[in-house]
């Protein structure tokens, strides 16, 4: 059975929830401000404060700080907050890990005391490393819960098991699994996951980082591709008074109004996400290729310059919007990329992210 804490929630409070800061401080404040976070509030924090960022350390400091100070701040594990169970194991996988992912609360504990993976003959010097120096960091990220239980919410990392009694979810589930707005259980209410980027889910969909509500399935997916996606984002989810809202705010910089209006009229939607990147082609123009998706067996309409040709195999380079967006004078947007021919990918402010025509 994994780790439940049951809360009762005032419920004139507001309720916030964010998930997979991923190591990235700033954007974790701004996002606070943006939503007027007081201590009034109730805040959930929905597991991977660590990896992928450049604040890991920062992150889990400044995010146990904060639950010190206040009894309305709850934290659960995520996944990439216990990375360093993997070293105490003995997963020798862990090594290439340490040596590509420069952005890892692994990598952070030894730049403190200028230490590279090299210098350890093997993963039980490494742990020992590990544990003489942050046994108290470590401590702290194994003792957070894997669940909270209110009347009106679960908050979980990854997802519950399509069981009876979904308490007896296994920890690795909870932490680890994948694509479970595709999945059932059998809560009696709302469970709010994390792990697996909304944009997964909107293959065949108009492409966004918003958080998926769907009070039907009981699901509500919030983690918004921060620090994963090209155009990701950091959602915070907000109940109150009954009622599930949402915000963002992402790291996207330069803005473009638009010069006059553009209607679009092919009514392409989509998006190519991970692992989904191999294409056959089917027909050309001069700016998009028109592709069956191998894998999900869909058609896409691939940005030319995203297509990667190598001898019979053709595949996306990376996630990308296959959405095309209508615009208005005026409107403004952000820039996602600006470097293709005719067309340029913006990320409107609701949250959609496609191509318009350059004007």
């Amino acid at each position: 059975m994994i780790n439940i804490r049951k809360l009762q929630l005032d419920k004139s409070k507001r309720v916030i929830v964010v998930s997979d800061i991923h190591a990235h401080l700033s954007l974790f404040k701004k996002l606070l401000k943006k939503v007027n976070y007081t201590e009034d509030d109730y805040l959930f924090i929905d597991g991977d404060l660590c990896e992928k960022g450049p604040n890991s350390l920062e992150v889990v400091e400044y995010v146990r700080n904060m639950s010190e100070q206040s009894n309305r701040i709850y934290i659960t594990k995520g996944n990439c907050d216990v990375v360093f169970r993997y070293v105490f194991n003995g997963v020798e996988g862990i090594i290439p890990y340490i040596k590509q992912r420069k952005n890892s609360i692994l990598n952070e504990m030894l730049n403190k005391y200028q230490k590279s993976i090299d210098d350890f003959d093997n993963l039980q010097e490494l742990g020992s490393f590990y544990r003489e120096n942050f046994q108290e960091v470590l401590n702290w990220l194994e003792s957070l819960p894997v669940a909270y239980e209110t009347e009106d919410f679960i908050v979980i990392h990854a997802g519950v098991e399509d069981i009876q009694n979904w308490q007896d979810t296994d920890e690795k589930y909870a932490l680890y699994g994948q694509e479970f707005l595709e999945k059932n259980h059998h809560a009696t209410k709302p469970v709010i996951v994390g792990h697996w980027p909304v944009v997964n889910y909107r293959s065949a969909q108009v492409s966004s980082n918003n958080p998926i509500i769907d009070l039907h399935k009981k699901i509500i997916s919030i983690d918004g591709g921060n620090q994963i996606k090209q155009d990701g984002q950091l959602n915070a989810l907000i109940f109150e008074n009954g009622t599930y809202t949402f915000t963002y705010v992402d790291e996207l910089t330069v803005e473009m109004v638009i010069p006059k209006d553009h209607q679009d009229l092919t009514g392409r939607v989509g998006t190519v996400t991970y692992p989904n990147y191999d294409m056959k082609v089917i027909s050309r123009d001069d700016y998009f290729t028109l592709c069956e998706n191998t894998k999900l067996g869909i058609q896409q309409w691939i940005k030319n310059e995203y297509l990667v040709m190598e001898e019979e195999n053709v595949r996306c380079k990376d996630d990308l919007s296959t959405t095309f967006l209508s615009v208005t004078q005026g409107e403004k947007v952000l820039i996602v990329d600006n470097e293709c021919e005719g067309y340029i990918l913006v990320k409107k402010f609701s949250g959609e992210i496609g191509w318009i025509p350059r004007m």
